[in-house]
């Protein structure tokens, strides 16, 4: 297991969440934390830390932290796609992770983070599914992707892409085949293949305050302040290959721009991330 920490900026927790103490802070140009407005916070990720997990990694960004496991199970494929693999991603907010979230069924928050992540991986190709399957229409890999935040504070959306990424990058499927002769399912566990991605993505989520003000990974108190969102996903080549902007007030283009730079920066230093730490 190996870990590589990114910067070093501290943060304080305010219990003063009013738009004037923020915007106090705004006219100097930088925020409660001591963050500039487009300054990502300190980030520690690291892979392999679940031993019965096909892949699994923690990644830590400021004091939002979420640990992704993949599970790996041999089944039937959809009768869709007889040739293609599963790959079903799940986000789980707690009460444990902040008070915000309460016992029972997936809060709402959580079911629009495990939306995105179906979107990405969908829409991006992320993964290979035809390598995914071990006989077509008889039988595949099915990954269960299950991301649990263990300290909410701000800014899921993030964190839940780089875990999952860095978890993928770090599965590990043993050898299948089909004994025809016995009908039988040899697994040679002695001999694996790491997975094939066709996708490496980066999220950069940037908020809105006061209709002029960007802000990029916006902490809990700044999403409860904030009116917009805005999430830029890209890949390894330095491309934008995907935008989300949920609701909110009307972005205007030159702060379109200024994100859309400030995420090419981002998604460059977090690529480095991920080849320092899966290798």
């Amino acid at each position: 297991m190996r870990t590589v920490i990114k910067s070093s900026t501290g943060q304080l927790r305010l219990n003063d969440k009013s738009d004037d103490f923020y915007k106090l802070h705004l006219k100097e140009g930088i925020r409660p934390d001591g963050r500039m407005l487009m300054e990502m916070r300190p980030m520690v990720l690291n892979v392999g830390s679940i031993s019965t997990a096909s892949g699994s990694s923690l990644v830590k960004v400021g004091n939002t932290t979420v640990v992704c496991g993949i599970k790996a199970e041999l089944t039937e494929p959809n009768a869709s796609h007889p040739g293609k693999g599963i790959v079903v991603p799940n986000v789980e907010l707690s009460p444990l992770c902040s008070p915000k979230f309460k016992p029972g069924p997936p809060c709402d928050q959580a079911q629009v983070v495990t939306k995105f992540l179906d979107n990405l991986i969908q829409s991006t190709n992320l993964i290979c599914l035809d390598d995914l399957c071990v006989e077509n229409d008889k039988l595949v890999w099915i990954l269960y992707c299950d991301l649990i935040c263990i300290d909410y504070d701000g800014n899921i959306v993030d964190a839940s892409v780089i875990s999952l990424m860095a978890a993928l990058q770090n599965v590990k499927l043993p050898e299948v085949k089909i004994n025809e002769e016995c009908e039988s399912v040899e697994v040679n566990l002695k001999c694996t293949a790491t997975l094939k991605l066709c996708s490496c993505p980066v999220s950069t989520t940037f908020r809105v305050f006061d209709r002029s003000n960007i802000i990029a990974d916006p902490t809990s108190m700044e999403e409860e302040l904030t009116e917009g969102q805005l999430t830029i996903v890209t890949d390894q080549q330095g491309r934008i290959i995907y935008m989300e902007r949920p609701g909110g007030v009307t972005l205007q283009e030159e702060h379109v721009e200024k994100c859309m730079k400030r995420a090419l920066i981002r998604g460059a230093e977090v690529q480095t991330l991920y080849m320092e730490v899966t290798g």
